[in-house]
């Protein structure tokens, strides 16, 4: 099953109400290959729900975004790259893209946030969600694999925030500010470390 690692950036925390503004992600292959990386700003249609509190966060203001396509084009256009970087050859038989993303895993950090809004996107704008229902969230695998290591003895990180777990890897942002595909890089190194830990554990 193929994982993408995504990460979102919005215009605040309401996905009822503000809107995704930028996608990041980064494609692996089942066995944990990558495939390929995605970015790209997003328009948003309610103007009015950019707040000042998430610009400070990804520095990303509207002038910014003028140019920028809007969400009904991004959802598309994203499964076909997916679709192309997969190497997966489309039939006429089949046209519809779950047949070709329902097993493409979904990742991130706190990813429930992250799939919230995108379900948002695509419940507004009337398209059939094409990807697995399998989740995998970084925030909760390091929860369980730093509780095991506390347990014996071993160093942890203070939180699990992204900028936490990585911290503890030797890993961090090339920036101050959010970035949907620098933290979807972030990411996928973090879920790739806390495998390696997880690989190594044994019962006794």
């Amino acid at each position: 099953m193929p994982f993408l690692v995504l990460d979102l950036e919005m215009t605040g925390p309401e996905p009822d109400y503000n809107e995704i503004i930028q996608v990041g992600a980064v494609l692996f292959d089942d066995n944990w290959i990558e495939k390929g990386q995605y970015l790209t700003n997003v328009y948003p249609e309610n103007e009015d729900a950019f707040s000042s509190h998430s610009e400070k966060i990804h520095n990303l203001s509207l002038a910014d975004l003028q140019d920028a396509p809007m969400i009904y084009d991004v959802l598309p256009e994203l499964e076909e790259w997916i679709i192309k970087q997969l190497g997966i050859r489309k039939t006429q038989q089949t046209t519809d893209n779950e047949f070709y993303l329902r097993n493409v895993i979904i990742c991130g950090q706190s990813v429930i946030n992250d799939i919230n809004f995108l379900k948002e996107a695509y419940r507004y704008e009337k398209l059939k969600w094409p990807y697995s229902r399998t989740l995998v969230d970084l925030h909760t695998l390091s929860y369980f694999v730093f509780r095991i290591l506390r347990k014996n003895g071993r160093p942890v990180p203070r939180g699990l925030s992204l900028r936490d777990i990585a911290g503890h890897f030797g890993l961090e942002r090339e920036g101050d500010f959010h970035n949907a595909l620098e933290d979807a890089i972030l990411t996928a190194q973090c879920l790739k470390e806390v495998f390696r830990l997880g690989d190594g554990m044994t019962l006794p």
